[in-house]
């Protein structure tokens, strides 16, 4: 049965935010609020963990899972990222974006695309990713919580707890954070390319 923490999604109570990393630490999966919508969690580090992140979406090996990053200089030690990538990451980060990009050797070989050697990297602009991270201290693996069959994300704590209560550990009930998911830029190329229009603008990337 999942634990259910209401939590104040513009001042997130510390003891509520050291219990779900605690969680995270010691194996659990968890569904939080982001900046675009709910999103599903679990450690880096832990193979069982991310093989039952990857049951609840039922998505294969090939699906890009996202690096949830505290600031850019994380996102850096994880990525491949030259002078021109780098201003365009700062100028957009924090924000709704998912990026694409070659990953470094920090990273296991279990987290990365298996035929490209890419990982999505993103840093959420929303008080409780944020108090998470910084509790955690090192970025949480995450997938946007997208059920099979449903049309949209789940936006609701209540319904979310209802349709994952025996498949996640803990659901951090943040109210509404909407259906929209990020806008995913590859930078893996000469120029960036947008494969998925979301919340994040993409106004400063067709100039």
């Amino acid at each position: 049965m999942a634990q259910y923490f209401e939590i104040d999604p513009r001042h997130p109570q510390p003891r509520l935010i050291a219990r779900a990393a605690e969680i995270v630490r010691t194996g659990g999966v968890i569904a939080y609020p982001t900046d675009s919508c709910y999103a599903l969690g679990c450690h880096t580090g832990d193979k069982d963990a991310m093989l039952r992140l990857r049951r609840i979406r039922r998505v294969d090996e090939r699906h890009h899972f996202t690096l949830m990053c505290r600031d850019l200089s994380e996102l850096g030690t994880y990525a491949r990222v030259d002078n021109a990538r780098y201003r365009l990451l700062k100028a957009l980060t924090p924000g709704s974006y998912t990026f694409i990009l070659e990953a470094t050797r920090e990273l296991p070989r279990r987290l990365l695309h298996p035929r490209r050697r890419t990982i999505g990297l993103r840093v959420p602009d929303h008080p409780v990713a944020q108090a998470l991270l910084a509790a955690l201290g090192e970025p949480l693996l995450s997938s946007t919580l997208a059920l099979p069959d449903d049309e949209l994300p789940l936006n609701d704590g209540r319904a979310i707890r209802r349709r994952l209560e025996h498949d996640v550990e803990l659901v951090l009930d943040g109210g509404s954070c909407g259906t929209e998911p990020t806008t995913v830029v590859d930078l893996t190329g000469a120029a960036p390319q947008i494969l998925r229009e979301g919340r994040g603008s993409i106004a400063p990337l067709v100039r």
